[in-house]
């Protein structure tokens, strides 16, 4: 108990000590909060009136936008890890008498704060734009939970890959793979619109069984393609970030360990 205890207290630190970056530094986290923001309006505004959907289609889109804010968030994380790791941060931090877990979980609690932030004003703007829930409040915060648990898992992947990264600099390579990732799901057409074998891919894609599966509890249109992913979005949408932070979680805090060897 003890041993937990400090553990417990040594993250909650690291946490702290990445919340007063940000209130030093305002700016950066005030873009990361909106930036969604404006992929909202530029998709739903601008965008959308050429979207075909079963139904409004910023009602469609909303739950999607939520997916696509928590699957960015894993750049800031990948950014500030592999910060650290190129400054030479994490080595004084492993000299220090602290759980060897701190620095990593610290980092993952704070940037999980962040996306809940992130979260609460992209869910006002969509109620300001007219999106609504139509389950009732306990199925919409299940949908806002579903959210978070796919943040948090996606929060040790990009722990990990900013631990073996070479530097900050290697978030490029990163973009690479999130956006396409992002957009080759079901975030803003329906799988059933691209060619057969596009579509397969965008249905087994983790983000699509999130969004598919937020919308469904928040009483959103959605389609269904019909498919197995589709049938068992709500399953998928908890097993693929469980399955992500059984993986990812014993991977980053192994790699923290092994730093500089």
């Amino acid at each position: 108990m003890t041993t937990l205890r400090w553990t417990i207290a040594d993250g909650w630190t690291m946490t702290r000590r990445e919340l007063a970056h940000w209130a030093r530094q305002p700016a950066a986290v005030i873009v990361s909060l909106l930036f969604p923001v404006l992929m909202l309006v530029m998709f739903g505004y601008l965008f959308g009136g050429a979207m075909a959907a079963p139904g409004d289609y910023r009602e469609f889109l909303l739950p999607g936008m939520f997916v696509l804010a928590m699957a960015f968030g894993i750049e800031t994380t990948f950014t500030g890890i592999a910060t650290d790791v190129a400054r030479g941060s994490t080595d004084r931090f492993r000299s220090l008498p602290m759980a060897a877990s701190a620095p990593v979980t610290g980092r993952a609690v704070a940037d999980l704060l962040n996306s809940v932030a992130g979260l609460v004003v992209l869910a006002a703007c969509g109620l300001a734009t007219g999106w609504r829930w139509h389950n009732g409040l306990g199925a919409a915060l299940a949908a806002f939970g579903l959210l978070v648990l796919l943040r948090f898992a996606l929060l040790w992947l990009g722990l990990y890959l900013g631990l073996v990264a070479k530097g900050p600099e290697s978030v490029v390579a990163l973009q690479i793979l999130v956006w396409p990732l992002g957009f080759l799901s079901n975030v803003f057409v329906s799988p059933g619109t691209m060619p057969g074998w596009l579509g397969a891919i965008a249905d087994a894609n983790p983000l699509s069984a999130t969004a598919a599966a937020t919308r469904e509890l928040f009483g959103n249109p959605g389609w269904d393609s019909g498919g197995w992913f589709a049938e068992h979005a709500l399953l998928l949408a908890v097993l693929w970030p469980v399955a992500m932070i059984a993986v990812f979680l014993p991977l980053s805090v192994r790699r923290y360990r092994r730093l500089s060897r």
